[in-house]
């Protein structure tokens, strides 16, 4: 009798722990499309680095806002004013430049007086140039390259941004 409860108890506990462990955990936010998180968290992804400057360069379509590494920045026309409507999927696949309580600084002939922020719904800071929230394309990997230009994707298109805070329009 003393062996079947004991047992029963293990058994319990595997249970329990197996279950706990295919469900995520009451922390895991879940997941949305394509295993993309439902809710992300307010840091950015792995792949979206959060810039310390903005900057303009000579990129194939044109002159382009870029981070301190180089890397191409996109506004979305489906934003109206400085609040973000990509969250979730999009979010994955467009991450925000956020900002960690430190302001990005402007270099070259971007323009500092056009440099602001704005909350996100997921709780993280998001950059915003001219009143556009700005975002990284995730297949853009090293300094330069633009694979998110013109793209329609998430109900709208993604463009470059000019340094004068427009969209860089290539259609």
């Amino acid at each position: 009798m003393k062996i079947t409860r004991t047992i029963t108890l293990v058994t319990g506990s595997v249970i329990l722990g197996l279950v706990a462990t295919a469900c995520g955990g009451a922390s895991s936010g879940g997941s949305g499309a394509y295993g993309a998180p439902a809710n992300p968290p307010a840091n950015p992804p792995a792949n979206a680095p959060t810039g310390t400057a903005i900057g303009v360069a000579s990129l194939g379509p044109g002159r382009a806002l870029v981070d301190g590494n180089g890397r191409a920045v996109y506004l979305f026309e489906k934003d109206i004013g400085p609040s973000s409507t990509c969250s979730g999927a999009c979010a994955s696949v467009w991450p925000p430049l956020l900002t960690h309580g430190e302001m990005p600084t402007v270099t070259g002939s971007a323009g500092a007086d056009q440099l602001g922020t704005t909350p996100r719904g997921d709780g993280g800071v998001q950059v915003t140039y001219h009143g556009h929230p700005l975002y990284y394309y995730v297949s853009d990997h090293a300094s330069g390259d633009v694979g998110g230009q013109a793209l329609d994707q998430f109900g709208a298109k993604w463009y470059l941004v000019r340094p004068s805070g427009e969209k860089l329009d290539t259609d």
